[in-house]
């Protein structure tokens, strides 16, 4: 649970450094493409690269540049909607992403959800419906870009479980940073500018420490405890998020904001329940189709 509420507080600490640096005047392009050049190294120094091979394995290479894409794809969208939304409202549409997931799985993977969790995906929805209010005024670009990172992330999500049994860990971690590295350094010579000041300079360096040792913990965490159990705690990052965008931008989500958020992670809340009822009717019948068990959770 420790590393999960530190892995929550880099990850806190990278969206707000990227929105002090593109409220500064910095491209998100290139700020997204400095964290993960940084990330890419972090990546080899953790995982010893010099002893540990399995770094440079992999079965599917194209599956590996496609995932990395979608982390790529999920930062630039966020640094952007970041220029225009607070650190709260991003967060929470963000939150949506594993409903969002459930939703794409059936076709994708083949993994229908059960009624009671298309119900938790549809208070997902209106959560975000919520917080986005379309049609009153408060939909803006910045929304367009945090619906589009979401997205993004649910690809990667979902990729992710598809490679995990043909690819190793350590190479899962290592192209999600290099991919995207290599393949938008094109873009660079465009989109770089220098940091207006050496401060700028070093929160800049800093991106890539929060999102590599971020994962990081978040692996440890995962190796230490179940998924189930540690599944509640990355909403505490809405807290931290909060925190942040007051102590450092003065600003608080408004009445709607905080409403969304609540409707949002109560569906995401009980979607873990279903899960940890599903494992747990799985071990009681292990003889029993698992995709019936699904429908009738």
């Amino acid at each position: 649970m420790l590393y999960v509420f530190a892995a929550g507080l880099l990850f806190t600490g990278l969206d707000t450094s990227a929105k002090y640096l593109v409220l500064a005047g910095m491209s998100a392009p290139f700020v997204a493409w400095m964290r993960f050049a940084e990330h890419t190294v972090l990546a080899l120094l953790l995982l010893r690269f010099w002893s540990n091979p399995a770094v440079f394995r992999f079965a599917s290479l194209p599956l590996q540049v496609v995932r990395g894409l979608c982390l790529a794809g999920s930062t630039i969208f966020n640094f952007a909607a970041l220029l225009t939304l607070q650190l709260a409202e991003t967060s929470a549409i963000y939150f949506s992403a594993p409903m969002i997931t459930i939703a794409l799985a059936g076709p994708l993977l083949g993994e229908w959800a059960g009624w009671r969790r298309w119900l938790a995906v549809l208070a997902g929805f209106v959560g975000v419906l919520v917080i986005t209010r379309p049609g009153y005024g408060a939909f803006g670009i910045g929304h367009v870009f945090a619906l589009c990172s979401t997205l993004s992330y649910c690809f990667y999500v979902i990729l992710t479980r598809r490679m995990s049994e043909s690819e190793t860990p350590a190479s899962l971690i290592f192209y999600s940073a290099l991919a995207p590295t290599v393949l938008m350094a094109p873009v660079v010579p465009f989109s770089a500018s220098m940091p207006p000041s050496l401060w700028h300079g070093l929160i800049l360096l800093l991106l890539g420490v929060f999102g590599g040792i971020g994962h990081w913990f978040l692996i440890k965490a995962y190796r230490l405890a179940t998924t189930s159990a540690l599944a509640p705690y990355p909403y505490l990052q809405m807290a931290w998020m909060v925190a942040s965008g007051y102590l450092v931008f003065g600003q608080l989500p408004d009445r709607w904001t905080l409403a969304g958020t609540a409707i949002i992670v109560a569906g995401g809340l009980y979607i873990i329940h279903r899960e940890h009822r599903l494992r747990l009717k799985n071990r009681a019948a292990p003889n029993e189709d698992s995709a019936d068990l699904a429908e009738k959770l």
